[in-house]
């Protein structure tokens, strides 16, 4: 697929055919078949998120439908892995099988992915490894991986310790590393994804904006409820076991802000009745979004309607055309040649 505009011609499009350098983050429960191969179709890059489908006979046949879907157009497996490997873990089954089933890319996170990446490169997999903030992305580039995308504190979902804010991110991005980088966290319009390849980046990474797609699997209550908020209406928490999250503000944030407050070292155990992912994912399924932990980021004051994927994607395109011809009537003069030490 031809770039919409020559100056979308990144690391990022020309590896894998895209119309914008645009990423859609997997999103756990959501990113199924029909959603990421409508971002294929759109011209943008999705992945599955592996940890939807506990079964593997579900997940291969899962990229098998959006292999039929995407009509040819690349998509890509998200692994989220725990912060330590623990008894039981199945990534290496879930590579073997990304591996086998012909996969090009793979998005990870979540821990270093150092030891499988032999075993990614020899089956010709792209790896493009999420973390919160740039020194991780340091770590990761030294490790060896293909990309990095970097999300900052206006994220949804998990941001990190650090909570370091989207622009500054890119700008050190810029600065330390050599490898493609991608920038995300409160992303929603076209003239971010100018702003970020101005900045070095070869595209953004998109999340909460999506949401709204008629593709996402999701309650049409759910949906409405992220288009009627604003970027006010997220809260972090779970910074006390170093989990911090990014997500709806509802009556579950509430209670564990207060139980956070009351007792800073509260631990997991007594947090998990109220933070257990199966609680969030009944509000996918009945449209209640009064309980449990919703990911979602300050891009929420960018969800004005619901649309088909490919209506959004349409919109920014639109939107990152324009901010181009803010820019291209008058060339930036290039005669300085003093350098400043800062």
């Amino acid at each position: 697929m031809t770039p919409a505009d020559p100056v979308f011609d990144t690391a990022l499009s020309r590896a894998f055919g895209l119309r914008l350098p645009v990423v859609a983050g997997g999103l756990m429960w959501l990113a199924d078949a029909e959603y990421v191969a409508a971002c294929a179709r759109a011209g943008i890059l999705g992945f599955i998120t592996a940890a939807s489908f506990p079964d593997p006979k579900d997940l291969k046949a899962e990229i098998a439908r959006c292999r039929d879907l995407a009509e040819g157009r690349p998509f890509g497996v998200n692994v989220s892995m725990l912060p330590k490997l623990v008894p039981g873990e199945r990534t290496e089954e879930i590579f073997a099988l990304i591996a086998e089933a012909g996969v090009s890319v793979v998005e990870t996170s979540g821990r270093n992915p150092e030891p499988w990446l032999p075993m990614l490169k020899e089956a010709g997999i792209t790896v493009l490894h999420k973390v919160p903030s740039v020194r991780y992305a340091v770590k990761a580039q030294a490790v060896g991986v293909d990309m990095v995308s970097i999300v900052g504190a206006e994220c949804g979902g998990h941001p990190g310790m650090d909570l370091v804010g989207t622009f500054v991110n890119m700008a050190l991005a810029e600065q330390r590393l050599s490898i493609p980088f991608l920038i995300g966290g409160g992303v929603g319009t076209g003239g971010q994804i100018v702003a970020a390849l101005a900045n070095g980046a070869a595209g953004v990474v998109i999340g909460t904006r999506l949401l709204v797609a008629d593709e996402i699997p999701a309650h049409e209550g759910y949906k409405q409820a992220l288009v009627a908020a604003n970027e006010r209406d997220t809260v972090l928490t779970m910074a006390s076991v170093r989990n911090t999250i990014r997500t709806l503000r509802n009556e579950t944030t509430e209670v564990v802000a207060r139980l956070e407050r009351e007792d800073p070292e509260i631990g997991i155990e007594a947090l998990m009745p109220h933070v257990a992912g199966r609680i969030g994912r009944r509000a996918y399924e009945t449209g209640d979004v009064s309980h449990g932990m919703l990911s979602a980021g300050q891009a929420l004051g960018l969800t004005r309607a619901r649309a088909p994927l490919a209506g959004i994607v349409a919109q920014l395109e639109r939107e990152a055309c324009a901010a181009l011809a803010r820019l291209r009537p008058t060339p930036c003069p290039s005669d300085r040649t003093y350098e400043v030490d800062a």
